[in-house]
This record gives structure tokens, sequence and C-alpha cells, in this order.
């Protein structure tokens, strides 16, 4: 499994990135926002860093509006790939992205049929929304599961990039699933190292060096 961040913040992605543990960032309007960034610019910086995919998304309902707006990011930086929401002309912008060799991260997708479509026009990837579908008493992971079964059953390309991730857990269960990719808030990457047992066990151990330490032979 790939991990990206869902982040813009550059300190966040450089700490991941010197682990050796970050494969791509995916970011979004309102993150970029959060930052104070100029948008391009962020976005140029943030691919620096990461070497790996950094979905931009496009900020606009209109097909050429998005289409346009898809091949200005793409020229971007060659690690960009264009977002691009799963609706019907959400579709149409990424097929026609596409025919010119740009990949495309379809997000917002809620549903099995919304994903199958976006395997069918040949998008890069598929941001099924985790979090978004247990907030309102959806089981967003089982949407995970039947994507990657429909993608296997197919052999389609298109790679699941589990999204909008709460907790540790989704990551776990994503991965479980078979998602190609999950992408998370540099808050739950951290709380992927913590245990509480780790922690007891390492004071204990540094305790007992000191111990150790002070025996006089």
């Amino acid at each position: 499994m790939k991990f990206f961040l869902d982040t813009a913040n550059l300190d966040e992605i450089r700490n991941a990135a010197e682990l050796g543990l970050l494969d791509g960032v995916t970011t979004n309007p309102s993150l970029i926002a959060k930052e104070g960034a100029k948008f391009e610019k962020r976005i140029v910086e943030i691919c620096e860093i990461v070497q790996g995919p950094v979905s931009a998304e496009v900020t606009s309902r209109d097909v050429h509006s998005m289409c346009r707006q898809g091949h200005e990011l793409s020229k971007l930086h060659p690690w960009v790939v264009v977002k691009t929401p799963t609706t019907k002309d959400g579709l149409r912008a990424a097929r026609c992205l596409i025919k010119d060799g740009i990949k495309i991260n379809s997000t917002l997708c809620f549903s099995s049929s919304q994903a199958l479509l976006v395997a069918k026009i040949g998008a890069s990837f598929v941001s099924p929304f985790v979090g978004r579908l247990d907030d309102i008493s959806h089981d967003g992971m089982n949407l995970i599961r039947e994507i990657v079964t429909i993608y296997r059953n197919y052999g389609f390309k298109t790679q699941v990039l589990a999204a909008s991730i709460r907790h540790p857990l989704h990551v776990v269960e994503a991965a479980k699933a078979g998602a190609d990719i999950v992408t998370m808030p540099y808050k739950v990457f951290e709380q992927l190292f913590q245990h509480p047992l780790t922690d007891k066990g390492q004071d204990q151990f540094l305790k007992d060096w000191e111990r150790v330490k002070s025996v006089v032979t």
C-alpha cells in the first residue's frame, strides 16, 4: 500500500518524506487556503519535495473550464495529477484530459457505480471518501471492498485511493480491503506510530539500562 498525505503543509510533507514513507500528496483549494499559500506555487513546492503523484483539483463546474484548467495544472510539474469530480461533467472533462495524456484522480466518489464509470474512462485514480460516508451512517470501508472486487474482476488499471481518512483503523481496514493507496491527514500519519505498550516498554528498557550502567564491577 502507498501512503499519501492529504495536506498542503510543507513541514508535514518534509517530515513524512524524510522517513521514506511518503509516496504522494493530495491537495484541494481548502487545504492550500489554510496555509495562506498561492495555489500554483504551493503545488510546485509540494511536487519538488514528494517526487511522486500530487493531486491538484480543478475549481469549476463547466466541462470546458475544467478541461482548460486541467491542462494548466498539468503544466505546473510532471508529477501533477489533475483531480476532477465524479460527476457527469467531471467525467467528460476527465476523458478529455486523459486523451491528452494527463493523469486523472476522480474525487468525491461515493458509490461503486461511480467507481465503475471512473475505471471505464481510464482514470489513474479513484478517491472514495470513506469518512464522509461513515459520517452519515454508511459503511465507508465497505465501499472500498466493493470497488476493489469490481476492479479485480475486470482487470481495471485505475488505482483505489482511500480518502477522507479519520483515524488509524481506517488505514488498516483499507489495507485489509486491498486499497492501492490511502491518503491521510498528518495527524493520522503520526498516530500510526503510536502504541502505549511500545512507550511503556521503551521506558522500562531505558530505566533498566540506567541500572546496568550503575553496576560497579
